[in-house]
């Protein structure tokens, strides 16, 4: 801390939102398969809700194609139910005590949509880092006006406080873009 702002906090902050926008990115489905497509799933087991990941593993065999081997024969109906009443659009194929999920193709207007998605995620994580931002900039105005640091302290660690939410942002954008070009990929 630089008396004024404690500048580790605000970049923990700031990589938090970074690294919870790239979470929600990876949870688009892009027509190729990720293990994180599944990430949101909750099954009904042994009288609790539990992500799906503490029930079965869950492996990408081929680009379009999900595997969900359950641990437990009993819980094969419960995977099964919580895929298909997960509103992802997955129509798992039952093969003993695995599920086989195939990936549609998607369409222009589904890419279309996800982009629009992925740009909600986006706008959601420019608020949190100006959030972090605003945070630190009060931070600094109640020190100087404390008598912590002086005026010129305040500008120095304003701008750094301005660069810090900078590069931030930059980095989502680019997260955001790399994230589009892969949506939009036939």
């Amino acid at each position: 801390m630089a008396d004024g702002v404690d500048f580790k906090d605000l970049q923990r902050r700031m990589d938090g939102a970074v690294n919870a926008f790239k979470h929600d990115l990876a949870s688009l489905r892009t027509g190729r398969a990720s293990s994180n497509l599944l990430d949101p799933i909750q099954v009904q087991a042994y009288g609790s809700s539990m992500p799906i990941n503490q029930v079965a593993t869950i492996s990408v065999p081929e680009p379009r194609m999900i595997s969900v081997s359950v641990w437990d024969k009993s819980m094969v109906g419960a995977v099964d139910r919580a895929i298909r009443e997960s509103n992802l659009g997955f129509n798992p194929i039952m093969d003993g005590t695995t599920l086989r999920i195939p990936l549609p193709e998607l369409n222009e207007q589904r890419r279309k949509e996800l982009v629009k998605i992925a740009h909600n995620y986006t706008e959601n994580a420019r608020v949190a880092a100006r959030h972090v931002r605003r945070d630190g900039m009060d931070s600094l105005k109640k020190s100087e006006k404390d008598h912590v640091i002086s005026e010129d302290d305040h500008k120095v660690q304003a701008d750094r406080v301005q660069k810090m939410t900078d590069e931030t942002v930059s980095m989502i954008e680019s997260l955001l873009t790399e994230k589009e070009a892969e949506i939009m990929q036939v």
